[in-house]
């Protein structure tokens, strides 16, 4: 599942969902690299 998250001010990543964090950060895979970050909410 893709997922987006947020890394710094102004730095959106999108890749595969590894992992929740108990601190509420996600982890996410782009292609080889791992990058954490809090996630973007969906707009329904």
């Amino acid at each position: 599942m893709l997922r987006t998250i947020t890394v710094g001010n102004h730095i959106q990543v999108q890749g595969l969902f590894v992992r929740s964090l108990e601190n509420g950060k996600v982890i996410v895979a782009v292609g080889e690299r791992q990058y954490q970050g809090q996630p973007v909410e969906r707009l329904n």
